[in-house]
């Protein structure tokens, strides 16, 4: 790993760290006076969703190294939020989901290879890690945490999962989350088995290509799971308003309040 993406990591985690405990805290409790009245374990959680990792889309190796490198800094920040909160916060999909996508990332910051030719440079840059092209797949994922995050900060203040707000947030979770991590999957496999057999491909020697691989295969698992539960959530909370008109029991409201949008685990 070169000095400077090394440097970009560990400013990353440092950032995010101040931001979870001194900036959050001050900004949240100026601005949102809901976030005083919350009990501490739902402080922390709240601090810990204000930091997002960079999700820009770039052809640059050297820039898709340095959001890699960012990336790895607040993953590495969550799982030690996570680690020090578990009995509030712990959740083993998420520690999967982290330690899966830290193996692969970690192939890009510290692997390099000596293709010269412009289609072997798009997969394995010449000293600028391997992979990077395959790489932006994962960091556009994150352009659906922050409707993830929106979902829950509702469900912490207590707004009604019936509000158009929350209903309206909860459909563009589903669309994006769907978009950016679901429909990609055909293309991304297709490009993937495109390489099997290229010099490029043997030049990356089995670890890589077992990080890259294993790791892709997990990460879309836990992708799937959540998107069928983000659907299926979707459904019940559009279905419940639907029917509120022809239903508006207290026992019909509660069912449908308690039911699904925010049973994601996110």
């Amino acid at each position: 790993m070169d000095m400077r993406e090394l440097s970009v990591l560990a400013s990353s985690f440092m950032g995010f760290q101040l931001l979870f405990s001194v900036g959050s805290p001050r900004l949240c409790a100026a601005l949102a006076p809901s976030y005083s009245r919350l009990p501490p374990d739902k402080q922390a959680e709240w601090n810990s969703r204000l930091g997002l990792p960079p999700c820009t889309h770039t052809g640059d190796p050297a820039l898709v190294k340095l959001n890699v490198a960012i990336t790895c800094g607040y993953l590495l920040y969550d799982l030690l939020l996570l680690a020090c909160n578990w009995s509030t916060m712990g959740d083993s999909f998420f520690v999967c989901h982290h330690l899966a996508a830290l193996y692969a990332y970690g192939y890009v910051l510290v692997r390099h290879s000596q293709s010269q030719d412009q289609h072997k440079q798009t997969l394995c840059p010449t000293s600028r890690g391997v992979l990077p092209y395959f790489a932006n797949f994962r960091l556009i994922s994150e352009l659906s945490t922050p409707f993830v995050n929106q979902r829950w900060f509702f469900e912490v203040l207590s707004v009604p999962r019936t509000d158009r707000l929350v209903v309206a947030n909860g459909i563009m979770m589903t669309v994006v989350f769907f978009l950016v991590r679901i429909a990609v999957i055909p293309s991304y496999y297709s490009r993937v088995v495109a390489t099997f057999g290229t010099p490029a491909f043997i030049r990356l020697g089995l670890g890589p290509q077992v990080a890259w691989i294993v790791s892709s295969v997990c990460l879309d698992i836990l992708n799937t799971i959540w998107m069928y539960k983000i659907a299926r959530g979707c459904y019940k909370v559009l279905t419940g308003r639907s029917r509120r008109t022809k239903d508006t029991t207290p026992d019909k409201q509660t069912h449908h309040s308690d039911s699904c949008l925010n049973n994601h685990i996110d």
